[in-house]
């Protein structure tokens, strides 16, 4: 068996990284440019309110990493399964959770999708088959395996994608759960989002073995490195790996190799890296620049392109609005949702 595993992983490999990636439609540009331009702008604004008091404790942006679970979104279906860590409110986003109940939970505020009780790190939609962001680091690891379990048992095909990050892919738990994965060959993806550093450390400095596609490897778990700031090389690493987890092969790794413009937090002024380093990156690779440019290219007007983005500034707007106005939760739900 391990040898097959072997090719596969090989032949998905060079398809995501050994040379171009598929090239999309215009209907999948489009679909790609919109839904990256939503998470920027509504994290653009979450920064802002931020800066204003407006959000309080810990919050995360997702800005540069757009086009990793925008890409792993086009390659799932209906009953699929999303967990992550706590740079989560692309992830929401991305499986059609409202820019309102996002926005609003970030405030405190009664419309949000935890009734205002939970934050930024703690969002959870059902009907969405979202299990949250979780603010321990790794934890989501283990449940997202979890998840695999369940549908492994249930006999159904759909398949777990589990997020985490470089710093994550260090803790013990992670390996553990590599472990039963693999032992049971439930159909997980574990999606590791190298955004070079952690809370703050260089992937360098933390890790000895920097090739995150191979932290599967004693486990006989087949990874992938891929370019992270593409949506059209994510999206077919996720056909690739969802195709395997779903023919009852086991687990499979996705290394995406991407940036956050930001620091770790609002909090983090990150200083432990240039204003240059982050400049190019921009200039070079940025994941909405990409499909910007292409659909230029392929005669879409400026016009279009500019009437697509006021119309998710109108949706984001709307959604800080709502999330300014929206009451406060009464004292009586400090009782509810409360177990014991």
């Amino acid at each position: 068996m391990a040898a097959p595993k072997k090719a596969a992983a090989s032949t998905a490999q060079d398809k995501t990284n050994g040379g171009s990636p598929p090239e999309f439609t215009k209907e999948q540009e489009l679909k790609a440019l919109r839904d990256m331009l939503l998470i920027r702008r509504f994290e653009e604004k979450a920064g802002q309110l931020y800066g204003m008091g407006a959000i309080g404790g810990f919050c995360h942006l997702y800005i540069g990493q757009e086009a990793v679970v925008v890409g792993m979104q086009m390659a799932l279906k209906q009953g699929d399964q999303v967990i992550t860590g706590y740079r989560d409110h692309g992830h929401m986003l991305a499986t059609g959770m409202e820019a309102n109940g996002v926005m609003a939970e970030l405030t405190g505020r009664r419309g949000g999708y935890s009734k205002g009780k939970g934050g930024s790190m703690h969002m959870f939609s059902k009907e969405k088959h979202f299990y949250g962001g979780h603010g321990i680091v790794g934890a989501q690891v283990s449940l997202g395996t979890g998840l695999a379990f369940a549908n492994h048992y249930r006999g159904n095909d759909n398949v777990s994608v589990t997020y985490f990050g470089d710093g994550a892919a260090n803790q013990g738990q992670v390996y553990e759960s590599f472990n039963m994965a693999e032992l049971w060959k439930l159909p997980v993806i574990y999606v590791i989002e190298n955004n070079r550093y952690a809370m703050g450390t260089a992937v360098s400095r933390a890790s000895a073995q920097q090739d995150f596609s191979k932290r599967g490897a004693s486990f006989n778990i087949p990874g992938l490195q891929v370019d992270g700031m593409d949506v059209r090389a994510v999206k077919a690493a996720g056909d690739e790996a969802a195709a395997w987890c779903r023919s009852g092969k086991g687990p499979m790794i996705l290394e995406m190799q991407t940036y956050r413009y930001r620091g770790h937090s609002m909090s983090d002024p990150a200083k432990y890296r240039t204003r240059e380093e982050v400049e190019k990156v921009r200039h070079d690779q940025d994941p909405i620049e990409q499909v910007r440019n292409r659909l230029l290219a392929a005669k879409v007007s400026e016009a279009d392109l500019k009437a697509i983005d006021a119309g998710v500034r109108d949706i984001v707007n709307a959604a800080a609005d709502f999330a300014q106005h929206d009451p406060e939760p009464d004292a009586a739900e400090l009782w509810t949702d409360v177990y014991r």
